[in-house]
């Protein structure tokens, strides 16, 4: 098995930053939620756009 740790920690990076979004829900902190779903989203799209790039 083999397991790349630059996705791994690009996955746990997205997980992380999904999370904070619930801790922000809890807070009760719009900006936070915002700038944390922002983060999210763009490490999901970049994981998405490497691994594109790397099947075609």
């Amino acid at each position: 098995m083999n397991i790349q740790i630059s996705r791994f920690l690009l996955a746990i990076c997205v997980i992380l930053a999904f999370s904070a979004v619930g801790i922000g829900i809890a807070l009760r902190n719009i900006w936070f939620i915002i700038i944390a779903f922002i983060i999210g989203f763009v490490l999901m799209g970049f994981g998405i756009s490497i691994k594109k790039k790397e099947s075609s």
